[in-house]
């Protein structure tokens, strides 16, 4: 397209004061240069758009028509400009969270803060650590929360909480009893799949101590991973956050196991190039305190 904004709002101008001199005052222009734009618009257009009487310009036939379809285009734009120049509650963010996080604490501040901010969008993507640092990378994400580890020289992460790791079983004769942990390695493990913050965080602390693992299987979602628990008589770390009903209801049963502390820390992630609009960085301010918030009351409940 040829015709330029520009060259839209000079025409406006000419036709609401219709004197060169004027419309040139007001805009900060030389009389020339706003003569030379509307010269260019009417060669654009291949007619005059204006008739010049009595050293004024008086719209045409053809100057009404094309006033007609331009103005309310034009004002749109304006209006458009403004809302952006001055809202930061409207629009979409594209949010990433690894499973824990998106299982236990994301859905509730999205839905809280799209009920306090109507004209917000909060586009939510699941995965692991792994597949969410990456997303966020790529720019397929404005941010992501994650249980994880991540090392990345481009992503910025910020720690925002604490969580306990946690044995459990639903098989009795293993619960009753206090263990070493090397003692627990040929059992049936279930855990996350590679990619997972919580499997990763669990092998890395053992590693020591049990070199290696006896792992049955492995599975993308910890939901997966307490419904097989339940049924059988494996054994796995999951998050005390993920599994605090059935630690209450007695469905799963806490391990004992000597010198076991196993914690992990959340982070929101961002790409360290990330233009931070408003809407961006309340978004983010407003799920960093909720998950410190949230983490802080279980962990003054748990003591």
């Amino acid at each position: 397209m040829k015709i330029t904004l520009r060259q839209i709002e000079i025409f406006l101008n000419v036709v609401e004061r219709g004197h060169l001199t004027q419309v040139a005052k007001s805009m900060g222009l030389s009389q020339s240069a706003v003569s030379m734009s509307i010269k260019e618009l009417e060669h654009i257009l291949g007619r005059p758009l204006f008739d010049r009487l009595n050293k004024k310009l008086i719209l045409n036939e053809v100057g009404r028509n094309f006033y007609e379809a331009v103005d309310p285009l034009f004002r749109k734009l304006e209006d458009i400009e403004y809302e952006f120049q001055n809202t930061e509650d409207k629009g979409t963010v594209r949010v990433g969270a690894s499973t824990t996080i998106v299982d236990y604490l994301i859905p509730p501040i999205a839905c809280r803060y799209m009920g306090t901010y109507p004209d917000v969008r909060v586009q939510l993507k699941e995965g692991n650590t792994q597949q969410i640092a990456e997303l966020v990378k790529r720019g397929d994400l404005d941010m992501g929360f994650v249980e994880g580890e991540v090392r990345d020289p481009d992503l910025i992460k910020e720690r925002i909480g604490d969580d306990e790791l946690v044995v459990v079983t639903a098989n009795p004769l293993i619960a009753s009893r206090r263990w070493r942990i090397e003692e627990l390695a040929s059992e049936r493990w279930i855990l996350r799949e590679e990619g997972s913050g919580t499997r990763a965080v669990f092998l890395d602390y053992i590693k020591e101590k049990v070199p290696r693992l006896e792992i049955f299987m492995e599975l993308g979602h910890t939901e997966s991973i307490k419904s097989l628990l339940l049924g059988g008589k494996a054994i796995s770390c999951v998050s005390a956050l993920a599994v605090s009903e059935e630690l209450e209801d007695g469905r799963l049963h806490k391990v004992e196991i000597e010198d076991f502390h196993c914690r992990r820390h959340f982070y929101a992630i961002h790409h360290k190039d990330k233009y931070r609009s408003d809407l961006f960085m309340k978004f983010l301010n407003f799920s960093k305190s909720m998950i410190g918030e949230t983490m802080q009351c279980k962990s003054c409940v748990e003591n």
